[in-house]
């Protein structure tokens, strides 16, 4: 399998992990945002720790430049969460989602800034067309949500494809993927501990389950799409990553009883096409690389 292909593979199940995370967030209840972020993360950390201690992976960065992305990464993760959360807390779900997902059109543009990566009009025109079908799903349900959280939702979702574009520098600069997770979840932890401890909620069991699903679900798509954006650039990939629109709608429906409209439907209907078209026409324009890269 090449590295884009296994990259492509990758972000999908990150999308299917983190569409899981937003269903246990959702069915936690009411609880202060920043609790639970604070639980989602600490059940991450451990899992990331676990992880180094069984790959014998280092705490120390391979380069001074790499400490700095690495901050920022987990500066920009964390507020991409907190924004998210909040608008999980207090808009529709899929809405949501996403605004949510607004992150690999933001990586993209800043993997262009920031990385340098080519970007052909042919990709500008597919995550533009993404994009199109993002406001299909959207619909006239967001001019009537709560502003502040929409624009919460939407500011998460740049602050996580600035993050997911830091992943993508660490991982061709040698990090390790476990390690990258481990440095954002204890991040986390550390930034949301004051609002915890001034604000702490007491919870059922039942809560704590699912914040503790939530977590598992955000770890298994934290180490998944760090793992992808190390194997291939934001414009190959990116657009791959908008499959969690179609697993949220069908956990929201299996579980929530949400049923989507026909724009809806029509949205997820032009997101998955421009998958398929992106993932053709990658694969025909590059048959070399796939082999180099096999």
């Amino acid at each position: 399998m090449s590295k884009r292909n296994k990259a492509i593979l990758l972000i999908i199940l990150s999308a299917f992990s983190f569409a899981f995370m937003f269903a246990f967030v959702r069915l936690s209840g009411d609880l202060p945002t920043m609790q639970k972020v604070f639980f989602r993360n600490f059940v991450a950390l451990f899992f990331a720790l676990g992880v180094m201690k069984k790959e014998k992976i280092g705490f120390r960065c391979k380069t001074k430049k790499n400490r700095y992305v690495l901050f920022m990464r987990a500066l920009a993760g964390s507020l991409g969460m907190i924004g998210n959360f909040y608008a999980i807390d207090a808009i529709v779900l899929s809405d949501a989602s996403i605004l949510n997902k607004m992150s690999p059109f933001f990586c993209v543009v800043f993997s262009f800034i920031f990385l340098k990566e080519k970007l052909k009009l042919f990709n500008i025109l597919t995550i533009i067309g993404a994009f199109v079908g993002a406001l299909f799903v959207i619909k006239p349900s967001f001019a009537n949500a709560d502003l502040f959280a929409s624009i919460a939702g939407f500011m998460g979702g740049m602050a996580a494809g600035l993050a997911y574009t830091c992943v993508r520098y660490l991982g061709q600069h040698g990090e390790p993927g476990p390690k990258i997770v481990a440095y954002f979840s204890l991040f986390s932890c550390l930034v949301t501990l004051p609002w915890l401890i001034l604000d702490f909620h007491p919870m059922s069991w039942w809560q704590l389950l699912c914040l503790i699903g939530a977590g598992l679900g955000a770890a298994g798509g934290q180490f998944t799409i760090t793992a992808a954006y190390s194997n291939a650039p934001a414009r190959e990939i990116s657009v791959f990553d908008y499959t969690q629109i179609i697993f949220t709608a069908s956990l929201g429906f299996i579980m929530f009883g949400d049923k989507p409209d026909i724009w809806s439907l029509l949205g997820y209907a032009v997101i998955i096409s421009m998958a398929v078209i992106v993932f053709i026409y990658n694969n025909k324009k590059s048959p070399a690389a796939n082999e180099e890269s096999t």
